[in-house]
């Protein structure tokens, strides 16, 4: 007897396949297609064992109800309509398509001709070969877990520290984690992982992204992968090479109980970071798909509604809106679309425990037809939400379609990467260029992009380094990029760096240069750590790790991107957390803005200090050939903790007449035995040659 044969017409939602306790409710979504087939396939996903149309259609969602068919149900879809690429059509029958609602996929991905659905040998023309014994499919999945006391952190905002970390990367080569479960969820979540972000400061890791992916077939053809993992087919779905419990294989082909055991420890490692206190915020790719661009193989959304997933050229709807650089891009204006991103979003959120979202390439999500638009439904659905508007949310803000540069531009509530806080650091410490007054406008919050919009402080994601570009010791190490092991002639990365290698590309035995690259990268990630905004590190970037001059190594699944741990920089790690734990402890900067204007008693909130000691003046801010100013933080003799902090960013010592009053050293970037060390105000300090000095005023007790 047919499987299918009760196949019931169902209800239109939720979409996707849920299991009711009785039978399992089918929902996907085709304006333009004229049948969906359900197709069902045996264990392994190898075998299709049945085929029927879904029987219902509700406002272009088909959908059927499957009396008595139970979770670990694997499944396909066919969709039948035109095959006219010229009006954005491109349905062929002949391939079975996963479920974009997918919340495990089954089968092993391989790069063959069936899986595209343009016959490669005719351009324009249908594919006829069938790829159902290959493609990837859906399991039915129903899960419970034992979340026990777990809570989200909710950690304030101005208290927040952001450390970016591939899950893989950040374990692979720690001898402190038990080899089975390096490289691993179960890895992040070991205890020696936990003590490390725990030691530093550390509220939140950002990973780079977990979401299902598939390595390109140029990278494939290369012997390289997708090592960051920027190419999503599952957006329900945690990457199961990420899992020990999949033994880093692509698929739960066959086994139900591995695809259970994938998302079990994932939770389990949300689970243990919680209860350390460390929220996990996920980089998230809803921009575009792994289908690539018209070129590109037919898995899902392409051949289920074409010209509705893509954002298609109005006047060649045969070829993609390729805003993104990758081939194509998801159109959220059409509500479907949008409401897989957010049901996505709530899934992650709500069965997950996550606390937050990185949006990659994030104003492609609000684009509408004329262009970014802040007020755009996606912004305004997570506005609303009672889920999602309680978490972190940040945005990658920039893509590459016309007006794409959108830093400052997202809505209230959101924050952004700061490219310019980056650049600025970047030049101030390294090429000793442009005046005081950028840098000073970065160091406290990049108040010309956030307070005339009404944003706060916070909203700027302060960054020295991330996943993408050099490393903190690579940008004092190498001039220029070294990517040719991407196999792309060392085109691929940034060009332009802000970097230097101050006398010799790579790796140097020379003191002097080793000095100054040390106190250069030192410096940078003192002032990234004591900056008003949402500070952001960098995995490994606390102890020197160094990628060998790569600062594009999304490709490099090896010990180029491997956290080294044996060749740590101790000393760096220890400066570092006490970094942050003055961060924390005096509330360098608060969540509010600083105006630098006195109050009824005279005394300003925020003064800045040329190096003779006198206030800055006007004219100050503009001089190209000065580099060392002060930043007294706080009110002399009103408020609790007044901090002075010191910044010398050219090639020799400075003597720096301190206000007056008593001022304890708390942190060095030159000396680490100056630390604790009082210093009579009124006197002259020797500010070292590229260093950052924070000075405590006496009464307030700090520990480290």
């Amino acid at each position: 007897m047919d499987v299918l044969s009760g196949l019931r017409a169902g209800r239109a939602w939720p979409l996707g396949s849920h299991f009711d306790g009785h039978g399992v409710n089918f929902a996907v979504f085709s304006e333009n297609a004229q049948a969906i087939d359900l197709c069902l396939f045996d264990d392994t996903g190898t075998r299709e064992v049945a085929r029927a149309s879904l029987p219902g259609r509700t406002n272009d969602v088909w959908h059927g109800y499957l009396p008595g068919a139970k979770p670990g149900l694997v499944y396909g879809l066919r969709a039948q309509g035109p095959w006219r690429p010229e009006r954005g059509h491109r349905f062929n029958p002949n391939k079975v398509l996963l479920d974009p609602w997918a919340r495990e996929i089954v089968g092993a991905f391989e790069w063959r001709d069936e899986h595209f659905g343009a016959d490669l040998r005719w351009p324009g023309h249908m594919d006829m070969a069938d790829n159902a014994a290959h493609a990837l499919k859906a399991r039915v999945v129903q899960d419970d877990f034992d979340w026990q006391d777990d809570r989200h952190p909710y950690t304030p905002l101005h208290q927040t520290v952001l450390y970016e970390l591939h899950v893989k990367g950040f374990t692979q080569r720690h001898p402190g984690v038990p080899a089975a479960l390096r490289g691993r969820y179960a890895g992040l979540a070991s205890d020696a992982a936990i003590a490390h972000l725990k030691r530093l400061g550390v509220t939140a890791v950002s990973l780079l992204p977990v979401q299902q992916h598939l390595d390109e077939q140029r990278l494939v053809q290369g012997g390289l992968v997708n090592y960051w993992g920027y190419n999503t087919i599952g957006f329900f779905c945690p990457e199961p090479r990420l899992a020990a419990a999949a033994d880093g294989r692509e698929s739960s082909t066959g086994s139900a109980a591995v695809g259970r055991a994938v998302r079990d420890e994932f939770r389990s490692m949300v689970r243990r970071l919680h209860a350390a206190g460390i929220e996990v915020i996920l980089d998230v790719v809803y921009n575009h798909t792994a289908e690539n661009d018209e070129t590109g193989p037919t898995l899902s959304f392409r051949g289920l509604d074409n010209a509705n997933w893509y954002r298609l050229q109005p006047e060649a709807p045969a070829l993609y809106e390729n805003i993104t650089g990758t081939g194509n891009a998801l159109d959220l204006r059409h509500p479907r679309v949008l409401q897989m991103v957010l049901d996505s979003l709530r899934w992650w959120a709500g069965e997950m425990h996550v606390d937050g979202f990185r949006f990659d390439l994030a104003p492609v999500l609000g684009r509408g037809g004329e262009g970014f638009d802040r007020r755009h439904p996606f912004f305004i659905a997570i506005a609303q939400d009672p889920l999602l508007s309680t978490l972190k949310m940040i945005a990658e803000p920039w893509d590459l379609g016309p007006g794409g540069y959108q830093v400052g531009g997202f809505p209230r509530g959101w924050l952004e990467w700061n490219d310019r806080f980056r650049d600025a650091m970047r030049v101030f410490w390294i090429e000793s260029k442009r005046p005081r007054g950028d840098f000073a406008l970065r160091l406290c919050g990049s108040s010309d992009l956030y307070q005339a919009a009404g944003r706060m402080p916070g909203d700027s994601v302060n960054y020295i380094v991330s996943h993408d570009g050099f490393t903190l010791a690579d940008l004092v190490s190498y001039a220029r990029r070294h990517n040719e092991a991407n196999g792309e002639n060392n085109l691929d990365g940034h060009a332009t760096n802000h970097s230097a290698n101050f006398g010799v590309e790579g790796a140097s035995a020379d003191p002097a240069i080793t000095a100054t690259r040390l106190r250069v990268r030192r410096a940078l990630l003192a002032t990234l750590l004591l900056s008003q905004g949402t500070p952001m590190l960098a995995a490994g970037d606390e102890f020197g790790q160094t990628q060998g001059g790569n600062n594009n190594p999304y490709c490099q699944d090896n010990e180029t991107s491997w956290l080294d741990w044996s060749r740590a920089d101790e000393a760096q790690v220890a400066l570092a957390a006490r970094a942050l734990a003055l961060r924390r402890q005096a509330g360098v900067f608060s969540w509010r803005w600083h105006d630098g204007l006195p109050d009824r008693h005279g005394l300003p909130d925020l003064t800045w200090l040329r190096a003779d000691g006198i206030a800055m003046r006007p004219e100050d801010w503009t001089q190209e050939n000065r580099h060392v100013l002060g930043c007294l933080v706080g009110r002399p003799a009103r408020e609790r903790a007044p901090i002075l902090l010191l910044f010398n960013a050219e090639e020799r010592d400075v003597a720096f007449p301190l206000p007056g009053g008593s001022w304890e050293i708390v942190l060095h970037t030159v000396d680490a035995a100056a630390h604790g060390r009082w210093v009579v105000g009124e006197t002259v300090f020797t500010l070292p040659a590229r260093s950052v000095v924070a000075m405590a005023a006496a009464g307030h007790a700090l520990r480290f």
